[in-house]
């Protein structure tokens, strides 16, 4: 199967204003994008607060997005009912994406044979899937072993890999990157996963950084050119401390305070997600100005 894209996909925030989304921002966000030419598109991902859309407003937001961007468009299909996650397959698929993200199932963690028949349900809606391996929120910590057996699955295109180890996401790369995308999800790993084998990166300083973003993922492709390589290391070193505070509270509540501030969206949020403690947001202000 081939590669959905190669370097930068955002994971876009979503836009809220009085309590419903915000389709003005929304254009703003997604002309940001496209002015950056960022190839691929996750909508209403988990940095999108997923959890707290409706179907209808995940139907409406994908079909605003599909309108207005003409890259890949990736739809966040992720829950831990296979059935709930197959409907939201099915609207994406309808809506027009192009590919789906799909979290491995949470608080309910399943078994090897548990998560290939989850994954079979989401293939046989008819469009790629991109596994999405996050223990920190799942609970559940995939193996190469686990991989194996998913490779078994027809429809599926890739990873993304968020579990931090990067000896897994090198594994990984060597013995199904022929095949699948690999796609780091941690921002602050993008240099030394581009270096280890990965296609890019499935982003959420992007949204703020979009150029700079795909610019450090290009520059850390290893071409064995000395000045991309210092090129490479010295945008993840500008980047770092700004990576690094968009988890001083749980995603995306710091990437959608900076967001507001720079005029791109309000700092609006669904509950549970609140805005930043007051002094993460000073903290906040002073690193992004």
């Amino acid at each position: 199967m081939e590669h959905l894209f190669s370097g930068v996909a955002t994971a876009l925030i979503t836009p809220f204003r009085g309590g419903g989304i915000d389709y003005e921002s929304a254009e703003r966000l997604l002309c940001a994008q496209t002015a950056a030419n960022i190839p691929a598109l996750v909508i209403a991902g988990t940095t999108g607060e997923s959890p707290a859309l409706t179907y209808r407003e995940f139907d409406d937001l994908l079909r605003f997005a599909r309108a207005r961007y003409r890259g890949v468009l990736i739809a966040g299909c992720g829950a831990n009912c296979t059935a709930r996650a197959a409907e939201l397959a099915t609207l994406a698929a309808h809506a027009g994406a192009d590919a789906l993200l799909a979290v491995t199932p949470y608080y309910n963690k399943a078994t090897r044979a548990g998560l290939a028949a989850h994954y079979r349900a989401l293939c046989a809606v008819g469009k790629p899937v991109i596994v999405y391996h996050v223990p920190s929120r799942t609970g559940l910590r995939l193996t190469m072993d686990d991989y194996r057996a998913l490779a078994a699955v027809d429809g599926i295109c890739g990873v993304k890999e968020a579990s931090g180890d990067l000896s897994l996401l090198h594994a990984l790369a060597a013995e199904s990157g022929d095949r699948w995308g690999i796609w780091t999800g941690n921002d602050d790993a993008i240099r030394a996963a581009m270096r280890l084998g990965a296609d890019g990166v499935i982003s959420v300083v992007s949204n703020l950084l979009p150029r700079e973003t795909a610019e450090l993922a290009e520059s850390s492709v290893p071409r064995g050119d000395a000045e991309a390589d210092r090129r490479s290391l010295e945008l993840h070193r500008r980047l770092s401390e700004r990576i690094a505070s968009l988890s001083w509270e749980v995603n995306p509540v710091p990437v959608k305070h900076v967001a507001a501030r720079m005029g791109l969206c309000l700092p609006e949020y669904r509950l549970p997600l609140t805005p930043p403690a007051a002094e993460t947001a000073r903290r906040l202000d002073a690193l992004w100005g």
